[in-house]
């Protein structure tokens, strides 16, 4: 019996040092970056006048007040269908983006692949591109490399706690609380969240980086279900650039494919994959090795796109000399169409619903016990629970009555009139009774349908809400 240790399941990582590269995507990436970023850090100081007694911060998450701000739009708890319609809408857009274009929200404008570049970008501008950054790992313990990393270690925790101090103010006036953070008066847990958020976003761009996106999340292992042979996605042209060769004036030279073996494109790889192996699960598709590709081609005098966005369905075109197929042919497809047109009807769907819902909303529940009372002179008496919710930035004055038969009343508690005040963005409650005359119809029948109309008196709006009336049931 062999007395050797097993085999470690465990691997350590491998840290990897992305060099820098210029090209459209890497410009694309920058502009993606700067405006998201610039979107998450700035929102939250953008002032929106709602008039009296509602907050001025235009995006705000109002967990006290149970309400939702964007801008001009106000969301209440019980239009959480709102809520839910984005939701649905974020899962289709990204359907359909990676069933057309693969990974791009990945690649883009996924935070953890915005911060880490973000991460990247501040320890190159510290200690240089990859072949530096290489020496100091591989290099002991010096005086220079412990004041390079407490720059940067520094510089990486500004960053995380201005994310962690801007994810805070969405639920709160974001001047009032960064007065209090400084002064050390607010909530405890302001601080805890900011405290959480600090150290995930330090950790998680800093250090775990692509280990988050091959390990934590879940859509690598997603995706395959919605990409086919017609998406469009970075993959390497096999049947051009093998085989591979570095010597282009050796014999037997001509015989080579057109990649040079340069290993352009693994060294700006944030995920460190080599592309040239065929699709990956770790593989983002960031396209900077694109980039990479076809600046060493333009110096070598090949052609470009060697490492491009193709669809798998046109290699044996291209193999056999023939051009592949048009770009829209790829993205307007039987299962593009289908996302779009799911993604646009509950687009449109929550459009109608924003635009026609009331400034009011009213809900009653009957009071089941007793189902009726009858009263010394014989009518009898339903009560009624009616929630009013003026959603107005002003006190609003609603009248209520009742239709379904002539001789039916309306009698509310605490007041002798059929009008009652409700204060501005606030839900009340109404004691609500409905009379009915001893030998009135109601009365004798055992259900009566009724419906309740609501007046809102200062702009005439008007709503309704139908529900039963419960006479004697001992005829």
């Amino acid at each position: 019996m062999s007395n050797s240790a097993p085999d470690s399941l465990y691997a350590a990582r491998e840290p990897i040092f992305p060099r820098r590269v210029k090209g459209s995507f890497r410009t694309l990436k920058w502009w993606i970056m700067g405006i998201t970023l610039g979107i998450y850090y700035l929102t939250p100081w953008i002032r929106w006048d709602r008039g009296p007694n509602l907050p001025d911060q235009a995006v705000l998450i109002d967990l006290a007040g149970r309400r939702f701000y964007f801008f001009w739009i106000e969301i209440w708890p019980h239009e959480f269908y709102f809520v839910a319609g984005l939701l649905i809408m974020a899962g289709l857009g990204l359907f359909l983006f990676t069933s057309a274009l693969g990974r791009v929200w990945c690649g883009y404008t996924c935070p953890q692949t915005v911060w880490t570049d973000l991460f990247m970008l501040v320890e190159r501008w510290i200690e240089g591109d990859r072949n530096a950054r290489v020496r100091l790992w591989q290099s002991g313990w010096t005086a220079k490399k412990v004041r390079l990393r407490a720059i940067k270690f520094a510089a990486w925790f500004l960053i995380a706690l201005a994310t962690g101090g801007a994810w805070i103010f969405y639920f709160a006036d974001a001047p009032t609380l960064a007065s209090q953070l400084v002064t050390f008066s607010a909530p405890p847990v302001a601080y805890t969240t900011m405290l959480i958020l600090t150290a995930t976003t330090f950790i998680f761009g800093g250090f775990m980086r692509e280990q988050v996106c091959i390990y934590m999340c879940p859509w690598p292992r997603i995706q395959a279900a919605m990409m086919d042979s017609d998406t469009l996605t970075v993959a390497y042209r096999e049947w051009r650039g093998e085989p591979r060769g570095k010597h282009r004036k050796a014999e037997g030279s001509e015989q080579l494919g057109d990649c040079i073996d340069c290993m352009a494109c693994v060294n700006v790889c944030p995920m460190g994959i080599d592309i040239r192996d065929g699709q990956q699960m770790e593989c983002i598709t960031c396209a900077l090795c694109i980039d990479a590709c076809d600046d060493i081609m333009a110096k070598v005098g090949k052609e470009r796109g060697l490492i491009d966005y193709l669809a798998l369905s046109d290699q044996p075109r291209e193999e056999a000399g023939e051009k592949p197929r048009p770009v829209w042919q790829h993205i307007f497809r039987t299962r593009t169409i289908i996302y779009t047109a799911l993604w646009s009807l509950v687009g449109v769907g929550l459009v109608w619903a924003l635009f026609v819902r009331s400034d009011f909303d009213v809900n009653v529940s009957p009071i089941r016990n007793p189902t009726y009372v009858t009263m010394s002179d014989g009518s009898i008496r339903n009560s009624y629970d009616m929630r009013l919710r003026n959603k107005n930035g002003e006190d609003r004055p609603y009248r209520i009555h009742v239709e379904g038969d002539n001789t039916l009343r309306v009698s509310l508690e605490g007041t002798v009139y059929e009008t009652v005040m409700v204060p501005a963005n606030e839900t009340m409650t109404q004691r609500v009774y409905v009379i009915a005359p001893r030998d009135a119809g109601p009365s004798q029948a055992d259900r009566t349908d009724i419906r309740f109309w609501i007046e809102d008196l200062a702009s005439g709006e008007r709503t309704h809400h139908d529900t039963i009336f419960n006479g004697r049931d001992d005829q």
